[in-house]
């Protein structure tokens, strides 16, 4: 259920399903040969979607003196990172909606209006996840 949560999210469904199992599983560290034997997927399959892991810097792995294996685990992260992804992401598609508004000829079409809305709704609310931030931590 987890790996095709993921998987809607956009990740292949096997990258999804190694991901599932190193966020659900107690294990907190897994061997690239038990993933593949606890997912039942091919070796390719199982090194193609840890590299796409590690590259989005979801995972990380770490290695033990004397031994060859590489153990790979989720990497720990800010509390925060999820939110700043998301007004990452958020900013970008304000900044993309804004240059699509820019190029319009009829800044009064429907369309036109329907972006400066969004650009406007996620103008009022970037600034109000700095400020839950800041009140989030004040609470703890």
């Amino acid at each position: 259920m987890v790996g095709q949560t993921y998987a809607k999210k956009g990740l292949p469904h096997t990258t999804g399903r190694i991901l599932g199992l190193l966020t659900i599983m107690d294990k907190e560290q897994y061997t690239f040969d038990e993933i593949v034997e606890e997912l039942q997927i091919s070796k390719a399959s199982a090194s193609n979607s840890l590299r796409m892991l590690e590259m989005k810097n979801i995972i990380q792995y770490n290695t033990v003196a004397g031994d060859r294996k590489r153990y790979f685990r989720i990497r720990k992260q800010d509390r925060f990172s999820l939110i700043d992804e998301h007004m990452t992401g958020m900013k970008e598609t304000r900044d993309f909606l804004q240059t699509v508004l820019d190029l319009k000829a009829n800044k009064t079409s429907d369309n036109a209006v329907l972006l400066g809305d969004f650009i406007e709704m996620l103008n009022f609310y970037l600034p109000k996840f700095e400020e839950l931030k800041k009140e989030y931590q004040k609470r703890k």
